[in-house]
């Protein structure tokens, strides 16, 4: 079944090419063939900073220099979605997380440096005497899924797993992070466990099962009205950990939903709140790339 007609392919590459920054433009051309991955690789490291982290905006909404760990994982993501995260890049960006990881192993999602440049209002610093679930658990699995080696990880992979078996309750972006980590984790047998229990997390509080019934949907806790996620959000593609997570005719549901959100202008929508006129325009460009990864991802296999 077909999920992206080549018209419908064509007006997304248009949309990132009409207003997409560096990146996106460097990933949707690896995408339709008009690029390479040594050019989304050269992209994201012109991100970096000089003490080793990321930052300018690589992700939408986190602004200004200062690397945050927030950002250095969206960087390893796009990176290893180009397969170019190499142990040289993923090692020195555990030689900066190194430096910012609490106590417990983990890393928190923000640093307090957050607080001098543009942010969403409802946006603050967490502690930073613990780890976040969110940036650690993807982090480390986005780096081990690509080979890396590093003292880092294991910690992390410590914290991260020992948060999951604590979990009683969960959110949308926590869990794509978890997600990432089950995938690349090496005890299969712990993996799919918690797999288990996290998979009735997602189901019961997380997920809008069914597209048509999207304006009864209750958002889950602490996000927007209207702010909710689909099955294929959760499993981006066949290989994904979450795949196994919903039926055949939950993700066709979802990919028939997310292919009919494409708008006129050939983007995708975002789904959270909106805190500045130009985040939406800078966070387009990069759900539109998801969003034709996603549904090529799955053509033929669902």
């Amino acid at each position: 079944m077909g999920f992206l007609e080549e018209a419908a392919a064509g007006r997304a590459a248009q949309f990132v090419w009409r207003t997409g920054g560096l990146v996106d433009q460097r990933r949707m051309a690896l995408l339709t063939g008009a690029g390479t991955a040594a050019g989304v690789r050269e992209a994201v490291l012109a991100h970096r900073t000089g003490d080793g982290g990321f930052a300018f905006a690589i992700e939408p909404d986190v602004k200004g220099p200062q690397a945050q760990p927030l950002s250095a994982m969206s960087a390893l993501e796009i990176l290893a979605e180009a397969g170019v995260l190499d142990q040289a890049t993923g090692a020195g960006v555990c030689d900066w997380l190194a430096r910012h990881t609490a106590a417990d192993g983990g890393v928190p999602d923000l640093l307090a440096s957050i607080a001098a440049y543009p942010h969403p209002p409802w946006v603050q610093a967490p502690p930073q005497d613990r780890g976040g679930l969110l940036t650690t658990a993807r982090t480390a699995g986005v780096l081990r899924a690509a080979g890396v080696e590093h003292a880092w990880i294991e910690g992390a992979a410590a914290f991260a797993r020992a948060r999951i078996d604590a979990l009683e309750a969960t959110h949308p972006y926590e869990a794509f992070s978890i997600i990432a980590f089950l995938g690349s984790e090496p005890d299969r047998a712990w993996a799919d466990r918690a797999a288990a229990r996290v998979r009735d997390l997602v189901r019961d509080t997380c997920v809008v099962l069914d597209p048509a019934r999207m304006d009864e949907a209750e958002a889950p806790a602490g996000y927007a009205p209207g702010e909710h996620h689909v099955a294929c959000d959760f499993a981006p593609g066949p290989e994904s950990a979450a795949a196994a997570w919903f039926t055949a005719a939950e993700l066709r549901a979802s990919l028939e939903h997310l292919a009919g959100e494409q708008a006129g202008d050939g983007g995708w929508p975002i789904h959270y709140r909106r805190w500045h006129p130009g985040i939406e325009q800078q966070a387009r460009p990069g759900f539109t790339v998801r969003a034709v990864r996603t549904l090529r991802a799955w053509e033929g296999r669902v």
